[in-house]
């Protein structure tokens, strides 16, 4: 078939639609040509119509067809040398997926024909295969970016105020009895109105979303019957899923999480994204040429110095992007400022962060990648969320990150579960992490809001496992039980597994309510894992990430109501107190005017906790004053903020204790406003007056209340 083509220009890249054709452009620095291939429909498993690219600037091949709509679909063959051992992997017979393919038509159909090499070749991957890989891949697709905002805004929920929800798109909805079949397990599915009241009444400010970045199914876990669920496995940085639209595969998937996102910010709940920039779903030098591999190798990966046949691999998955790379820095951007410009999200939550950092092999906290992001207008400014390790030398960073970023703050969560499993951890580190981790964060000027406190996430026991299995139980994964994590930083509250002991049910909530209360009432921002709040078990599997399942999804039908009760009222009561979620830090110096500290340490004695204690004490027991006055921060309106002061008491010994209440200059009259041994959270009329005896159950944790008479004044 004979087209008409023009230059076209080198920028943008990608496939842009003009209103009268589309303009093609692609970065392939060190190719020798490249072919511009479309297709007819999705039936059609052969191209139509292949068109050589002439046309190069800046190593970006480009090229304008006119008359082309949004919905046709394309991809691209690139010719060079295939040289392994130089890193160059060129093979025009392997269909390759726009980097910038704003989506993505259907899944892959694993074949052989995907790798670039002969399988079962004795030289492996120094082989040379000649199979036509279009009729098994997905096609890019060309989009029309024009969508009705209407008035869409932002909700800018600072970090203070923020309570951060994870979840995944399929599993929050796929059994949920109250959402209509035909859209369960999708985006239209997530932002229903009952999901959105439900997410309401919780009280959660943001849901962070596992990864929505199109992914890819791994060949060997297809064989095994099995999927990547989670969907840490990107091939299209700029494509929403496909397998989550309820509107099909060309193109509907960008109107479908555009419609989520503007419903979810109507609500008031910002939209952040789980990305995975790390590493891509083509693996190593075993895995399949879908994309990068087969465009450009030797620029969008890290490869090893003495042999660039074989690949860096900071992440475990076989692969690290080079983000030393400009052109592949450029991607990255290019790929954050389109979701936050095009796609409205909040911010994002970048998956082993640390690997982006890597200047060379050794971290470097203040990269280009840091660089470039501070710079930049757009992307500086919404939430920044670092998972701040990686699986290579050194790549345990958490307290490293630039300002401007928020971390997950893995040594909170280790340090909560060793207190409440009664491990022999000092108090002074428990002391640090329910105070926001200033020995992580304050020296570097941030504030208490830089840790993202969590006890549980995706990876990992769901809340209600830490506390009910002692040994994990990952059988249905198909690898004999050796994957997930082999340490159970918990308690098993006395038996492994299911049980009707209501001795041992009535100490596994208590251990729930007490993390959940921890979680809540410690400075810094709040993360929690969806299904947490109502008691979502896996069956003791700790490593999920193939199951798309029963094991995986959101068991609505048993939900422990009293459980979703207590959690709703506890995230009102620190919605309600800004004395639980201060932007600065505490001095445990006396306040200019009130003459009292802003946060005091008690033994159960009612004494004041002397300075011995903190370094050599494995006591499990401790009372905690915090001051309404002491929040040193002034309301949108400039008037002073004055919260009530409360009094924590936290019991991690096996036994209940007794605790004497501070002297009447910390409080007058104190009101019990929760207590973890009760399943649930109400009003109170119990009061305890200074020198009285309050008395704390085995592991639980106890809130009372002095009240002001004026009221916080509005943030």
């Amino acid at each position: 078939m004979n087209i008409t083509v023009y230059t076209g220009t080198p920028y943008p890249l990608g496939a842009t639609w003009d209103g009268k054709g589309v303009n093609f452009a692609l970065y392939a620095e060190n190719a020798e040509g490249v072919d511009l291939c479309l297709f007819d429909d999705e039936e059609n498993p052969l191209e139509s119509v292949k068109i050589r690219i002439q046309e190069r600037s800046h190593h970006v091949w480009h090229v304008y067809v006119p008359g082309l709509k949004p919905g046709q679909l394309y991809g691209y063959r690139v010719y060079g040398p295939y040289e392994p051992e130089n890193g160059h992997r060129f093979n025009p017979h392997k269909l390759l997926i726009d980097p910038y393919a704003k989506a993505i038509s259907g899944t892959i159909q694993w074949h052989n024909s995907l790798f670039g090499y002969i399988i079962g070749d004795e030289q492996a991957d120094l082989s040379f295969s000649t199979e036509d890989s279009a009729p098994y891949i997905p096609k890019s697709v060309v989009v029309d970016s024009n969508f009705d905002w209407g008035d869409d805004t932002p909700p800018r929920i600072p970090y203070h105020r923020s309570i951060i929800y994870e979840t995944h798109v399929k599993g929050f909805t796929q059994l949920h009895p109250d959402i209509p079949d035909e859209i369960k397990g999708t985006y239209a599915a997530l932002c229903h109105p009952i999901t959105i009241d439900y997410l309401k009444k919780l009280g959660i400010t943001a849901i962070e979303l596992m990864p929505v970045h199109h992914f890819i199914r791994d060949a060997h876990l297809a064989n095994k019957g099995l999927t990547n669920y989670w969907g840490y496995n990107t091939i299209g940085y700029f494509a929403p899923d496909v397998k989550y639209s309820s509107q099909g595969t060309i193109g509907g998937q960008v109107t479908d999480f555009k419609q989520m996102v503007k419903t979810f910010h109507k609500a008031g709940i910002e939209v952040i994204l789980d990305v995975v920039y790390n590493h891509t779903a083509e693996g190593n030098q075993m895995g399949p040429t879908l994309s990068f591999k087969g465009i450009d190798n030797a620029s969008y990966y890290r490869l090893t110095e003495d042999n660039k046949r074989y690949y860096m691999d900071y992440t475990g998955t076989g692969n690290t992007l080079n983000a030393q790379m400009p052109d592949v820095l450029r991607l990255i951007m290019d790929s954050l400022r389109y979701w936050i410009l095009d796609m409205h999200v909040d911010g994002f939550r970048f998956d082993l962060a640390s690997t982006l950092a890597r200047e060379l092999h050794e971290v470097d906290r203040l990269g280009s990648f840091f660089d470039i992001i501070h710079q930049d207008p757009t992307i500086s400014q919404v939430k920044l969320i670092a998972e701040p390790w990686d699986i290579g030398e050194g790549g345990y960073q958490v307290g490293k990150f630039p300002p401007g970023w928020a971390e997950w703050n893995g040594k909170y969560r280790d340090c909560l579960r060793d207190y409440w499993r009664g491990a022999d951890s000092m108090l002074g580190e428990f002391a640090e992490r329910f105070t926001g981790s200033s020995d992580l964060y304050k020296d570097d000027y941030r504030s208490p809001t830089a840790s993202i406190n969590f006890i549980t996430a995706h990876d990992g026991f769901t809340l209600r496992d830490l506390v009910s299995y002692n040994e994990k139980s990952n059988w249905a994964n198909g690898e004999d039980n050796n994957d997930g994590e082999s340490h159970n930083r918990s308690w098993n509250c006395g038996a492994e597994g299911p049980t009707e002991d209501p001795e041992v049910l009535k100490l596994r909530d208590r251990q729930v309510r007490n993390f959940l209360t921890s979680l809540f009432l410690s400075q810094g921002v709040p993360m929690l894992v969806a299904g947490d709040e109502f008691g979502r078990t896996q069956g003791g599997n700790n490593n999920a990430y193939c199951q798309d399942n029963e094991i995986s999804w959101l068991d609505w039908k048993n939900a422990d109501r009293e459980l979703l009760q207590f959690t709703r009222q506890l995230i009102a009561l620190r919605k309600d107190h800004p004395v639980f979620r201060r932007r600065r830090w505490f001095t445990g110096l006396p306040i200019k005017g009130i003459g009292l500290e802003d946060i005091a340490w008690f033994l159960p004695d009612g004494k004041e906790m002397p300075d011995e204690n903190w370094s050599h004490d494995f006591a499990k027991s401790l009372g905690v004053f915090l001051n309404g006055h002491g929040i040193r921060s002034t309301g949108s309106k400039g008037q002073q903020i004055v919260d009530d002061s409360f009094y924590i008491i936290f019991n991690a010994h096996y036994e209940p204790l007794e605790y004497i209440i501070p002297p009447a200059k910390y409080g007058d009259k104190w009101i019990k406003v929760l207590d973890t041994n009760e399943a649930s959270i109400s009003k109170q009329d119990e009061t305890f007056l200074p020198g009285e005896t309050v008395v704390a159950e085995s592991r639980s944790v106890v809130l009372l209340r002095n009240q002001v008479s004026r009221k916080p004044a509005e943030e």
